[in-house]
């Protein structure tokens, strides 16, 4: 284990060496710059601007520099919220975005892995049926309809609901089923086709001979096996709900981490967009670490090397 465990992290620390390269590079080839929506700066005003945060060097150089900052867990500052570093809008934005997101995930597996289960064991029958029409319109639906169907069902129609903020736990309601929406469905039509073909297997003709009951053979035989793909799903899943959902905050005016990103983009704030990249990156590669590792907690087969 710990040898597997020295041979990700030296991998993952490579894959966001290589991210952070990337992202670099990729981002200063966009044509336009942080300074050029300021109105009425002159061209002295913005040479000093790019001096101050190191613009005005070569490529290259600026490479090196920021590299250099980044092994020493300096991210830069935000160019756009100019007194503020990458490092400081980053721990106030992420709790936000984890919280909302974290909540968002243990509803959506809470709700899609019994819904799949229930699918697959009920194959064909009504209520199969009709998990599967409403699980492929939960896909199809984009957050944006749900969140709008959402405000104006429970805010602007019933007056139930705050449609602005976290300030209460009523608040989180509406946000954290947009967001969960799409990964409940997807995790029960996962859940679904994966329990389907742990049914076939030769042990699961074997306990249903020897008369086992349906809840012990759905919990002690077959969920292990089947909740596999569902465990890989749920890790680069997290991380991005974590993240933020751009689309959710805006509409429900979170201030979380999705929307800093976004915003960091059309702003070219090339520090903020760097510092949010590799925190993404990472955490990705986290959580599939973690993953991982819970593999070999679910199915003993599984050997980590």
């Amino acid at each position: 284990m710990s040898r597997y465990l020295l041979k990700r992290i030296a991998t993952a620390l490579f894959t966001a060496y290589l991210v952070a390269t990337l992202t670099f590079f990729i981002m200063n080839l966009v044509p336009g710059g942080p300074f050029l929506a300021e109105k009425a700066v002159t061209p002295q005003a913005q040479a000093a601007m790019e001096a101050k945060y190191g613009l005005d060097k070569p490529l290259g150089k600026q490479y090196l520099t920021y590299m250099n900052g980044l092994v020493h867990g300096d991210l830069g500052l935000s160019i756009k919220k100019r007194g503020r570093t990458v490092t400081e809008i980053i721990s106030t934005k992420f709790p936000v975005s984890a919280r909302l997101g974290g909540i968002a995930m243990l509803v959506a597996v809470l709700v899609g892995v019994p819904l799949g289960a229930v699918a697959a064991f009920k194959r064909g029958k009504t209520i199969d049926n009709i998990l599967v029409v409403l699980s492929t319109a939960g896909i199809a639906i984009p957050s944006f309809l749900s969140s709008t169907l959402l405000l104006y069902v429970f805010s602007t129609k019933l007056k139930l609901l705050s449609s602005i903020g976290l300030d209460s736990p009523s608040n989180y309601i509406m946000p954290v089923i947009a967001l969960a929406l799409y990964p409940t469905f997807y995790i029960a039509r996962l859940m679904r086709s994966s329990m389907l073909d742990v049914m076939g297997q030769d042990y699961m003709r074997t306990a249903r001979a020897k008369g086992v009951s349906t809840v012990k053979m759905i919990f002690k035989h077959a969920l292990r096996n089947a909740i596999l793909p569902v465990i890989t799903y749920m890790g680069p899943l997290l991380a991005s709900l974590m993240t933020g959902s751009f689309i959710i905050e805006k509409i429900f005016n979170i201030p979380g981490l999705g929307s800093e990103f976004v915003g960091a983009i059309t702003s070219r704030d090339y520090p903020m967009i760097m510092g949010t990249t590799i925190f993404l990156a990472v955490f990705v590669i986290f959580m599939n670490v973690l993953v991982d590792i819970a593999y070999a907690i679910v199915d003993p087969r599984i050997k980590l090397k």
